[in-house]
């Protein structure tokens, strides 16, 4: 995959681009991201990429002359389809797994970072195919948002985890969080591991871990549950754990 990432402090995304898993999967040649600097565009004599609204207000735009012809250069780069541009905004749709795993799909991806009070809604009405938000708060621009979204999507390009059963399991790659994990050694100041993780049962270890990930999302995002499509089993195990929470609170 190849990400265009169009922003005002490229320097940020230098410790994350050549570290851990991205690092290697760049290295590799799964994954190509490539910075632009907006200010690199703009042809006024200071390099000037904002100005005032119109109509008033606080705070300055990004204009749209530097933004355009960045655009026309990154996307006049493509010998194939069109990709998706991609617009870091907090109005935009919130990023979650099913979006992540949608848009690793794609073969190319061009990020736009916003910064100051926003930018000129020309941009976004020419080129825009899609805002993106990672959370319903404001940050001082788009480039922390778009390392989450290039992290978040890089992980699901095939061959960047190196197993391709790492994800199947993970938080909400079904609908309901994760299970909890244990390594070595069995016990560390009186905390101990399951037996069960023990017992080389590997039947009644899929049970445990599917149950405590229905507990899990129980305990801390029940929301999620209202949305899963769950199967028989999963609910009759869910109104185990249920039933068990329920014994837990009258002992207390």
């Amino acid at each position: 995959m190849k990400i265009d990432v169009l922003t005002l402090f490229p320097e940020m995304f230098a410790p994350m681009l050549s570290s851990s898993i991205i690092g290697r999967a760049i290295a590799k040649g799964l994954l190509e991201v490539n910075l632009y600097n907006i200010r690199d565009f703009a042809k006024n004599k200071h390099r000037q990429v904002d100005d005032y609204p119109y109509g008033g207000g606080q705070g300055m735009i990004l204009a749209p002359q530097p933004l355009f012809d960045a655009l026309y250069h990154v996307l006049g780069t493509c010998q194939d389809s069109k990709p998706k541009v991609i617009l870091m905004s907090p109005q935009g749709k919130v990023l979650n797994q099913d979006l992540a795993k949608q848009l690793s799909r794609e073969h190319r991806l061009v990020v736009i970072c916003g910064h100051y009070e926003g930018i000129d809604q020309r941009v976004i009405d020419k080129f825009v195919d899609m805002e993106i938000s990672i959370g319903d708060y404001v940050l001082t621009g788009g480039e922390l948002p778009a390392m989450v979204l290039i992290d978040c999507v890089a992980r699901l390009i095939p061959g960047v985890l190196g197993n391709p059963e790492s994800t199947q399991d993970e938080s909400f790659s079904r609908g309901l969080l994760e299970y909890p994990q244990y390594t070595r050694p069995y016990e560390y100041e009186g905390y101990t591991v399951p037996d069960v993780l023990l017992s080389g049962n590997h039947q009644e270890i899929r049970r445990w871990r599917l149950k405590e990930s229905l507990r899990n999302t129980l305990k801390k995002r029940p929301d999620l549950l209202e949305k899963a499509e769950l199967s028989s089993y999963e609910l009759e195990l869910l109104e185990e754990i249920k039933e068990e929470m329920g014994r837990s609170q009258h002992t207390k």
